[in-house]
């Protein structure tokens, strides 16, 4: 399951994984990031930055979004 976290900078986005990290998940086995920098496009303008996070187990997802999302 893939959960994207719109607008946050990129130091945010470490601690969340820091804390990911300490709780046990590893990178690689139990998730995956991508921070995507903002960009312009012609068409629609600015394009924020976002990041998506990718969960092999639907447990770790659901906690996740929990935690980060609400």
């Amino acid at each position: 399951m893939t959960i994207t976290i719109e607008r946050k900078d990129p130091n945010a986005i470490l601690d969340i994984v820091k804390e990911l990290r300490a709780s046990g998940l590893v990178q690689g086995v139990h998730f995956d990031f991508a921070f995507n920098q903002s960009r312009w496009d012609e068409m629609i303008g600015e394009i924020p930055r976002f990041t998506t996070f990718t969960f092999y187990e639907e447990k770790y997802s659901t906690l996740f979004a929990l935690k980060y999302l609400s």
